[in-house]
């Protein structure tokens, strides 16, 4: 069974808004979604859902980014994805969140601003479903893509690596990221915890298809060798 993922792929985290949080590029990755959508057999959307009330936010940019003191949100960020505005709305060309299957909505909570779409928390002892979902849909391989690389793809990444069997892929053609130097640090640490780090569906497609020619065969040799 496989699975694909669509980790926070919303317009806040685009140039269509410009005063929220913005990545280079983030609003052209609907296409590469919905084609890594097309090899899945079920489709995940997770979202930002923040509330204006959130204790993490601040007003001026020059203010982001700095320690917050609080357990389940690390770090200041400026108003983004919040609840009901056009920032929050997924990128054009996506399904509506009904058409998925599984559906993740972080950090509704004010006090929580989690990273990851597996735990509703930074100690990651509050579950958001999503793995358990996965092992109750026996998923034996999860394709990752989103905003921004260096954040919530990352942190989303790891968690499905501790969290199950399943190979995990991402799909570098459906994530952008922040800042250069942080998003090279991490791909090298999801390639480091066992992702797989593939070039775009295409490269996705031959991976699946090799995987399948070598299943085949190894099923066949035990056929011969047990009669």
């Amino acid at each position: 069974m496989i699975v694909s993922i669509d980790v926070d792929a919303q317009k806040t985290f685009t140039p269509l808004c410009p005063k929220e949080l913005p990545v280079t590029e983030g609003h052209l990755i609907a296409d590469e979604l919905n084609a890594q959508a097309a090899l899945a057999d079920l489709r995940v959307m997770t979202k930002d859902a923040h509330h204006a009330a959130a204790k993490w936010l601040v007003d001026n940019p020059v203010d982001m980014l700095k320690p917050t003191g609080l357990p389940d949100a690390d770090l200041t960020w400026v108003s983004h994805a919040m609840v009901g505005t056009y920032g929050y709305e997924l990128l054009d060309g996506l399904p509506s969140a009904k058409e998925y299957d599984y559906c993740v909505w972080k950090g509704v909570d004010p006090e929580l601003h989690p990273y990851g779409a597996c735990f509703h928390d930074i100690e990651e002892k509050l579950s958001t479903g999503l793995i358990e979902w996965l092992r109750c849909q026996n998923a034996d391989m999860v394709i990752v893509g989103g905003l921004a690389t260096d954040y919530c793809v990352k942190t989303t990444v790891l968690q499905l690596l501790k969290g199950g069997a399943w190979k995990v892929i991402v799909n570098q053609a459906a994530c952008r990221g922040i800042a250069p130097e942080t998003v090279e640090s991490a791909w090298q640490e999801m390639h480091s915890a066992g992702a797989v780090i593939l070039e775009n569906t295409e490269e996705i497609k031959k991976y699946i298809n090799i995987l399948r020619y070598l299943s085949h065969n190894e099923c066949i040799q035990h056929f011969i060798t047990f009669f």
